[in-house]
């Protein structure tokens, strides 16, 4: 399966989940542009899946995840998000901010 195609039936599912139709997220994206998400036609922006997901009360991860999930049917959700917690905790720490100066 392709990543696209994955990722399709990932928001599909998502959507289903919560019980909305492609016309309930217009306020994000056309019905057209959906399905041709949905139907692995087209690819979102990093910024229009954060939309849809949040029109959707889901976060962008937990797409994310059920497309990875989908695409590897060996894969268990818990080796999964073990993996990312081991990736992410190994991340270099981010920068302190300067310190301010009391003047």
């Amino acid at each position: 399966m392709e990543l696209k195609t994955a990722l399709g039936m990932a928001l599909r599912r998502a959507r289903k989940s919560k019980q909305l139709s492609q016309e309930d997220l217009a306020g994000v994206s056309s019905q057209t542009y959906l399905s041709m998400l949905e139907g692995g036609a087209k690819r979102p922006t990093l910024e229009k899946l954060d939309a849809i997901a949040s029109a959707m009360d889901v976060h962008p991860l937990t797409i994310l995840a059920d497309c990875y999930l989908l695409l590897d049917e060996k894969l268990t959700l818990d080796e999964l998000f073990s993996r990312i917690r081991t990736e992410l905790s190994q991340r270099e720490a981010p920068p302190k901010p300067p310190a301010q100066s009391s003047a």
